[in-house]
């Protein structure tokens, strides 16, 4: 009887471990994994941290280069999706090629939720998701430069971090975060944490606005923001992080259940019983039928060895776990702030 076939879709941590993961547990049969970026997986965390402080920064793949072809993992890089092929089990690639699958597994993971008002900036304006957008940064947070940061969730606290630690003291970028709610990294810390880290990113030079968000934005030789609270700053360089928008056209132009996310349920199923998804364009549905996402580098390993378990007939449940490295300080959590056990 011949073995199935696996696809990964996408090329970000969860679908590099979900290879990994099938393999460690004992599939033989076919796999592919198909991503539109041209590198090798490779690790999303440093790119604010490292890859913007070292001074020649390297990519650091998830698995060594070597070791898809000796795990007999075929690897399409480069290549755009047409479409899943839902109903035919046929994935379909845009040069026309086509391939069968018995089980798939996206991963196609975010883009920044988009901010229009500071959009409108074009190149004056950055994100963080990839590794071409942590060069770009690197060039631009050069010393004396004037820094706003919009969202003070973790992307934003460690990029502020990065951005005061690229230069000497004397000559360090001016850093200040805008944050629209009370308090900073609210989604993810307890109320100890986030006053210690107030505080850290305060005692570094780094001004945080809370409570407060932009109104009006001018584009001349520095960009003028104009806050609610009546404030108007002045940048060189204007950074956001407000969150995630999940990469979920080819789900749902496949009918799968979505919602900012594709939903899964506990094993990273989707609605359809030989698709599975995971990390973060994934949104799991839980046993109160709430939906949740969990952001993470952990999260994203957790569900792929989720995933491949209950491809090959073996949930595995994990608890929620994740870091953030700000200035010297290396911060770990577990379980689920809006969790009630």
């Amino acid at each position: 009887m011949k073995e199935k076939t696996i696809i990964i879709v996408g090329g970000v941590q969860a679908a590099a471990m979900a290879a990994a993961s099938l393999r460690q547990q004992g599939f033989t049969g076919e796999l592919h994994l198909f991503s539109d970026e041209r590198h090798l997986p490779y690790e999303r965390p440093p790119l604010s941290k490292s890859m913007l402080l070292e001074d020649s920064p390297q990519l650091q793949q998830v698995l060594p280069a070597n070791w898809w072809q000796e795990n007999n993992v075929h690897l399409h890089s480069g290549v755009t999706i047409k479409t899943l092929g839902r109903d035919t089990r046929e994935l379909v690639l845009t040069n026309g090629e086509s391939w069968h699958w018995d089980q798939l597994f996206i991963a196609t993971g975010a883009a920044a939720r988009p901010l229009p008002l500071l959009d409108a900036l074009g190149e004056r304006c950055f994100t963080l998701r990839h590794a071409g957008d942590a060069a770009r940064l690197r060039e631009v947070l050069q010393p004396e430069r004037s820094v706003v940061i919009v969202g003070a969730g973790t992307i934003g606290l460690e990029l502020a971090a990065s951005a005061t630690q690229r230069s000497a003291a004397q000559r360090r970028c001016k850093v200040t975060v805008i944050e629209l709610a009370a308090t900073v990294m609210g989604r993810n810390a307890p109320p100890p944490v986030q006053r210690y880290l107030l505080q850290r990113h305060q005692q570094a030079g780094v001004r945080i606005l809370l409570n407060n968000a932009i109104e009006h934005v001018v584009d001349g030789e520095k960009v003028e923001l104009t806050l609610q609270s009546g404030e108007t700053l002045q940048a060189d360089v204007v950074i956001y992080g407000i969150g995630i928008s999940a990469n979920e056209q080819l789900a749902r132009e496949a009918n799968l259940d979505t919602a900012n996310g594709i939903v899964i349920d506990e094993a990273c199923r989707t609605c359809d019983p030989a698709i599975f998804a995971g990390g973060d364009v994934a949104i799991t549905r839980l046993d109160n039928g709430a939906l949740h996402r969990c952001e993470s580098w952990e999260n994203a390993n957790n569900q792929a060895q989720i995933a491949a378990a209950a491809m090959l007939g073996l949930p595995l449940p994990l608890l929620p776990w994740f870091w953030s490295d700000q200035y010297s300080d290396n911060l770990q959590f577990i379980g689920d702030m809006r969790g009630d056990d």
